[in-house]
């Protein structure tokens, strides 16, 4: 290890921060999917999260106190439904989402446009903290990058790359919130949006998204309902209180096929995707109604059959 390596390693666990490279059995695996994933992660908090099913909710930094209130809650009402939230810490929309999943009682995720130690905007400090303690921080800048510009657009590209889908609460025209959800369609995600009324300058973006065909989101069930499995099944597989009694034999023929090539040895994300031929999301969704239903577990690097 030459002396370059050195300090960076140092400059890293000196911030409590840990590495995820691309190599790692750890890294999410539907970033890996995306055109061009960040070869090496840095992170600080719950890493093993970047492993589970999370929705993006991302708006306007400007954001309206209706827009605010509404990504609030319904980041909330997500969250507990079991959805990861992830957005990107910046004010208005962002901020608002990661507050309600955490104050639901959920998890959330922030994707930093700087190095995993500098917290951008400052004002969000406190709340950069409580997601280190009950969720994580993510970036793939090195420690000591400060808030750069051309960063931003950069770090959309990994909120949409971690997430099935991108709920875009409030935009105006233009918008870097557009931006993240024409990168979601390119690494085919999911695009939902609100309908905002015409008079409502700062949700035109919304409507420029639902015209091009985003799905159009007026309670959490239209965004549930297109994820999939995960949700629409989330009454007989989404108590964790009784997975532990949910047998084998119960579990929805949608469930099936994942569940039979989970090993009684560790099965890793790609080997599960490769041997089911489903779409990674699809692949991640069912993992997670299995867990959530008792009938597998999570183990470094992947899953093993309970």
């Amino acid at each position: 290890m030459n002396v370059a390596d050195s300090r960076a390693e140092a400059a890293v666990a000196a911030c409590g921060a840990q590495t995820l490279a691309l190599s790692d059995g750890r890294y999410p695996p539907l970033l890996r999917t995306i055109y061009d994933p960040p070869p090496l992660l840095y992170v600080r908090g719950d890493l093993s999260l970047l492993q589970e099913a999370q929705l993006a909710v991302v708006g306007s930094r400007r954001a309206s106190p209706a827009g605010l209130r509404i990504a609030e809650t319904l980041s909330g009402q997500l969250a507990n439904a079991g959805l990861h939230i992830c957005s990107g810490l910046a004010l208005g929309i962002d901020g608002a989402a990661h507050r309600g999943a955490l104050r639901s009682g959920g998890k959330s995720i922030a994707v930093m446009a700087t190095g995993i130690d500098r917290v951008y905007p400052l004002r969000h400090r406190q709340l950069a903290a409580e997601l280190e303690q009950v969720g994580c921080l993510v970036t793939e800048f090195p420690p000591g990058t400060p808030p750069r510009r051309q960063n931003f657009p950069r770090r959309n590209r990994i909120i949409s790359g971690l997430s099935l889908g991108v709920l875009v609460v409030e935009a105006a025209l233009p918008s870097g919130s557009l931006i993240t959800a024409g990168t979601a369609l390119e690494q085919g995600r999911e695009v939902f949006a609100l309908p905002w009324s015409m008079l409502h300058k700062g949700g035109q973006g919304c409507l420029h998204l639902i015209r091009d065909g985003a799905k159009m989101v007026q309670t959490i069930d239209d965004v549930l309902e297109e994820l999939g499995p995960l949700y629409t099944l989330q009454q007989d597989l989404f108590t964790p209180a009784r997975g532990g009694d949910v047998a084998p034999a119960d579990v929805p023929g949608g469930l099936q096929k994942v569940l039979e090539l989970v090993g009684f040895e560790l099965t890793t994300v790609d080997e599960l995707v490769r041997c089911s031929r489903l779409p990674i999301a699809r692949v991640l969704s069912d993992l997670s109604a299995l867990e959530l239903a008792g009938l597998v577990a999570r183990s470094a690097g992947g899953y093993i059959r309970r």
